[in-house]
C-alpha cells in the first residue's frame, strides 16, 4: 500500500481524537471506549478506501483496443466491454484485484479477433469477489454455444466460484496466475497459465490448492512472462521484471486459450 495513504490515514484519525476526545477529564473506562471506538472506525475505513483507490489504471495500449475495427466490434455494456468476434462461443473475464478492468482490452481484443466473443467485466470497487455473479447477466443476454470464464488472480478465484456453482452453464475455465479456492466440478475443463517470473501469485498456496483444479486441468508456465503483464497497467508491487515484452506474453496467453478451447 502506498505509503502517503497511510500517511493521510493516521494523520486524519490522530486529528479526530485531538479534536474530539475530551482533555482534562478523568473518564470512566466504559466512556473511554466508546470514544476509541469512532476513532478506530474511522481508522479503518480510511485504511480501505486507501487500499482501495490505491490500484492500477490502464494504461495507454488498452485504450486504443477500446475502438472497433474491422475485425473487431467493441460494445460498451453497462459494466465492462463485448468485444464482438467471429465466432460462436463466448469468454467472460474478471480482471485481477485493484486492477481497471480496462487495462485487459488486448487480451480481450485479441482473443476476438481469434474467434471468440470476450466479455471483459467491471468489478465493484475493483474486486472481482464482490460480484463473483457478474457472469450471470450476461449469459442471460447474449447467446452463445458454449461460455467460459476466466480471470486473472483474484478475478480467477472468483470465477472459479461462479463456475462451481453452475456446472452445467460453464464449459470451462482459463487461470491466469490464479486457482480456485474451492473444488470445481469434474465436467468443468480448466486451463492454467502463469509465468515463470511471477513475484505476486502465491506459489505455496497454489500448491495447495492444487486439489481444487478439475481432473484433467492443463498447466502452461509461460517462460520470462510475470504477473502484470497479462494486461496493461504498469508495474506492480512485489512483482519480478518479465525477460518478455507484455504483447509476447499476451500473444502467447491468447495462442494458449484459442487452441485449448478449439
Amino acid at each position: 500500500m502506498n505509503p502517503f495513504f497511510i500517511c493521510t490515514a493516521v494523520f486524519f484519525t490522530a486529528f479526530f481524537l485531538w479534536r474530539y476526545f475530551p482533555k482534562r477529564e478523568k473518564l470512566p473506562v466504559s466512556r473511554r471506549i466508546s470514544l476509541c471506538v469512532p476513532s478506530a472506525l474511522l481508522l479503518l475505513i480510511l485504511l480501505a478506501l486507501a487500499w482501495v483507490f490505491d490500484s492500477y489504471p490502464a494504461g495507454p495500449e488498452a485504450a486504443k483496443c477500446l475502438a472497433s475495427d474491422e475485425n473487431v466490434r467493441v460494445e460498451r455494456m453497462e459494466k465492462g466491454w463485448r468485444f464482438d468476434g467471429p465466432g460462436d462461443r463466448a469468454l467472460i473475464f474478471y480482471p485481477g484485484a485493484k486492477v481497471e478492468a480496462a487495462a485487459y482490452a488486448p487480451l480481450m481484443r485479441a482473443l476476438a479477433a481469434g474467434g471468440l466473443d470476450a466479455f471483459l467485466v467491471e468489478m465493484p470497487l475493483r474486486f472481482a469477489i464482490l460480484n463473483k455473479n457478474a457472469a450471470e447477466k450476461i449469459i442471460g443476454s447474449y447467446e452463445a454455444a458454449e461460455w467460459f470464464l476466466a480471470g486473472h488472480s483474484l478475478g480467477g478465484v472468483a470465477a472459479a466460484d461462479y463456475a462451481g456453482e453452475h456446472p452445467e452453464t460453464i464449459k470451462g475455465l482459463v487461470f491466469l496466475a490464479s486457482y480456485p479456492a474451492a473444488d470445481v466440478p469434474d465436467g468443468i475443463r480448466a486451463l492454467s497459465i502463469r509465468g515463470d517470473r511471477d513475484g505476486v501469485m502465491n506459489r505455496e498456496r497454489y500448491e495447495a490448492n492444487r486439489v481444487h483444479f478439475p481432473a484433467g486441468t492443463e498447466e502452461i508456465i509461460l517462460h520470462g512472462a510475470n504477473h502484470a503483464q497479462f494486461g496493461d497497467y504498469g508495474p506492480q508491487s512485489g512483482d519480478n521484471e518479465a525477460q518478455i515484452s507484455a504483447a509476447q506474453q499476451q500473444a502467447q496467453t491468447v495462442e494458449a486459450i484459442l487452441s485449448w478451447i478449439r
